[in-house]
C-alpha cells in the first residue's frame, strides 16, 4: 500500500512533467507558425515537398526545445507550485509537518530526469537534427550563403601564413588574398591576389591577378605579375568560414576533433569551445532554476501567479544576459601572465559561472522560503 508521502511525490511529479509537456508543445507550435509564416513563400517558390518540410519542422522544434528546455521548466514549476501555493496546498503540507527540504524532492528528481534527457539530446541528438535543418534550409529556404567574417588569417602549414579580407562560402572564394612563406623568422616569398577560388574538382586554388615577391638572400627581390595562377594549398573554405549552423551540426566527438584541428591551425577556438562546454552546462541549469522557482513560487502572495510569473520572467532574462555577457568575454578576454588559468580553462569557468552565480542566488532563496 503506498504511503502518503509517495502519491505526493507522485502527484506533484505528474504535475511537473505534465504542464512541462504542455508548455514545450505550446512553444514548439508558436516557432512553427512563425517560421512557416515567414518562409512558405520561398518553400513553394523552390518546390519543398510536404514529407521534408514536415521533418524539417520536427528538428527545428528540437533545434529550440534545446536552446528553451531550461527557461520552459522554470516557467513549468512557477506555473503549477504557484497554483498549488495559491490553494494554500503548500500551507497544508508544511502545516502537517513536512520540511521543505522534503518537499523539493520530487522537484529535483523530475528535473534531475529531464537534465540527463537534455544532456543526451544536446550532445548527441540535436546535432543530428541539425544536419537535416541545415540541408533543409540550404535547398528551399536560404540558398545564398554570406560569411560577415572580416580580415582571416591562418597558418596553413608550418610557416606558411593566409590572409583574406572576406570569404564567400557560396562561392568558395576569398578576396584580397595575401599568402607569406616564413623560414623561422625570415620571409621568403609573399602572394598577392585579388581573389582565390578553391576548385575541388582538382583540390587547388586558382589565383587571379596574382603578385609574386620572392626575397633573396642577398636582400634584393624579384617581382612578378600572373593574371592567373593554379596552386595546391593544404586549407579549405571551411578553415576560414565556418558557419555556427555547421557547427551546430557536429556531435560532440567531432567537435572536440575539431577543436583541436583548428587549434592546430593556430585559429581563434573561443566560441567552439563554448558552444561545447555549454552542451553540459545548459541542462544543468535546469537544476539551478527549479531551486529558484520552487523557493520563489512557494510562498503565497498577494500578486499571486502573476507576480511569480513576472519574478520568473524577470530571472530568466538576467540568466540568459548574463550568460551572453560571459561568452562574450570569455571569448575576448586577453590574460594577463599572473592569471592562474589559460585560455581552455577560462572557457570551461565562463561556460559553468553563471550556474554557479544562480546557484548562489538559488541557495539564498531557499533558506528565505517559508518553512
Amino acid at each position: 500500500m503506498n504511503t502518503p508521502m509517495n502519491t505526493l511525490d507522485r502527484y506533484i511529479v505528474g504535475k511537473f512533467f505534465g504542464t512541462f509537456a504542455f508548455m514545450l508543445g505550446a512553444f514548439c507550435m508558436i516557432v512553427v507558425v512563425f517560421d512557416l509564416m515567414e518562409h512558405i513563400g520561398r518553400l513553394v517558390d523552390h518546390g519543398a515537398p510536404i514529407g521534408e518540410t514536415l521533418l524539417y519542422y520536427v528538428n527545428v522544434c528540437f533545434h529550440f526545445g534545446s536552446l528553451l528546455a531550461g527557461f520552459i521548466v522554470f516557467l513549468t514549476i512557477i506555473w503549477f507550485t504557484s497554483r498549488l501555493a495559491q490553494n494554500s496546498e503548500i500551507i497544508a503540507m508544511l502545516a502537517g509537518g513536512m520540511p521543505f527540504r522534503r518537499l523539493m524532492r520530487p522537484y529535483i528528481a523530475a528535473s534531475g530526469m529531464l537534465m540527463l534527457l537534455l544532456m543526451a539530446i544536446s550532445h548527441w541528438v540535436v546535432p543530428r537534427a541539425n544536419a537535416q535543418k541545415l540541408a533543409f534550409e540550404q535547398s528551399y529556404i536560404h540558398t545564398s550563403v554570406h560569411v560577415q567574417d572580416k580580415n582571416l588569417y591562418r597558418e596553413v602549414a608550418p610557416g606558411t601564413i593566409v590572409y583574406f579580407r572576406s570569404v564567400n562560402y557560396e562561392r568558395a572564394t576569398g578576396y584580397k588574398f595575401q599568402l607569406e612563406q616564413w623560414e623561422g623568422d625570415v620571409l621568403k616569398q609573399r602572394i598577392l591576389a585579388a581573389k582565390a577560388t578553391f576548385l575541388p574538382s582538382d583540390s587547388l586554388w586558382r589565383l587571379v591577378n596574382v603578385g609574386v615577391r620572392d626575397f633573396r638572400a642577398d636582400g634584393s627581390q624579384h617581382h612578378r605579375f600572373l593574371t592567373r595562377l593554379d596552386t595546391a594549398l593544404t586549407m579549405r573554405v571551411d578553415d576560414f568560414a565556418e558557419r555556427n549552423e555547421v557547427v551546430a551540426t557536429m556531435r560532440s566527438g567531432e567537435l572536440k576533433a575539431y577543436i583541436d584541428e583548428v587549434r592546430l591551425r593556430g585559429a581563434d577556438t573561443s566560441n567552439l569551445e563554448l558552444a561545447l562546454h555549454s552542451r553540459t552546462a545548459t541542462p544543468f541549469a535546469m537544476m539551478v532554476l527549479t531551486l529558484i522557482g520552487v523557493s520563489i513560487a512557494a510562498r503565497r502572495l498577494r500578486g499571486g501567479l502573476g507576480l511569480h510569473l513576472f519574478a520568473a520572467v524577470l530571472i530568466g532574462f538576467t540568466f540568459v544576459f548574463a550568460s551572453k555577457v560571459i561568452s562574450v568575454w570569455a571569448s575576448a578576454a586577453m590574460l594577463p601572465s599572473w592569471f592562474p588559468l589559460n585560455e581552455q580553462g577560462l572557457r570551461l569557468v565562463a561556460a559553468w559561472l553563471p550556474n554557479a552565480l544562480f546557484t548562489g542566488l538559488g541557495f539564498w532563496l531557499y533558506a528565505k522560503a517559508p518553512k
